[in-house]
């Protein structure tokens, strides 16, 4: 028997109406996910209500408001990650940033070790995640001129300095251009990801 796992589908697209690209990925993912009987649970950033970070003391010091206690609880739940969302301005919308900072604080997270080291405990450690970014350049312009500097600093900075390891990445370009077949293609692709639960 196939061994089933916890993923957690994480849609970091700003708009909250939903009906964008990244958000059709997001729910093929989800249904070949179901469909292969692992346990699916989803969560849409832009549905969240909380305040920015702005200053290191709170971060350091305060406590994650209420409205993410359950992202927090998702995260710590979940075995595998799935984490969608568009390419704004070279980067992650601003709102998807803000979240990360928010959840992934001290003591959830990571524990410092002595003198303030951040590598003493990687507090989500035993996690996998698969990055699916949609784009409006081709992807490989992305990858080869770019260097996908903002996905590799999200795998690295963020979600390898707290543990979740190894992190695949789903680039997909030019998808304002994209015809019928090309965008089913891509539904499919993610469908068969979501089944394998990768």
């Amino acid at each position: 028997m196939k061994a089933t796992r916890r993923i957690l589908v994480i849609q970091g697209h700003p708009d909250p109406a939903g009906a964008h690209f990244c958000h059709a990925l997001a729910a093929s993912y989800a249904q070949g996910a179901q469909e292969a009987g692992h346990d699916v649970q989803k969560l849409e950033v832009a549905g969240l209500d909380f305040p920015l970070l702005r200053t290191q003391y709170d971060w350091e010091t305060g406590t994650v408001p209420e409205s993410l206690r359950g992202a927090q609880e998702a995260i710590r739940r979940a075995e595998h990650i799935a984490i969608f969302f568009p390419l704004w301005l070279g980067d992650m919308p601003a709102v998807l940033k803000a979240f990360w900072e928010q959840v992934l604080r001290p003591g959830f997270a990571f524990t410092a070790g002595p003198g303030g080291n951040p590598f003493k405990h990687k507090g989500l450690t035993g996690r996998t995640a698969r990055l699916v970014v949609t784009m409006g350049m081709p992807s490989a312009i992305y990858r080869l001129y770019f260097m996908a500097h903002s996905v590799r600093s999200l795998e690295r900075n963020i979600l390898g300095f707290v543990g979740i390891a190894p992190v695949e990445e789903t680039l997909v370009g030019s998808v304002q251009s994209l015809d019928d077949g090309q965008a089913q293609r891509w539904l499919a692709k993610l469908h068969a990801l979501g089944r394998k639960a990768a």
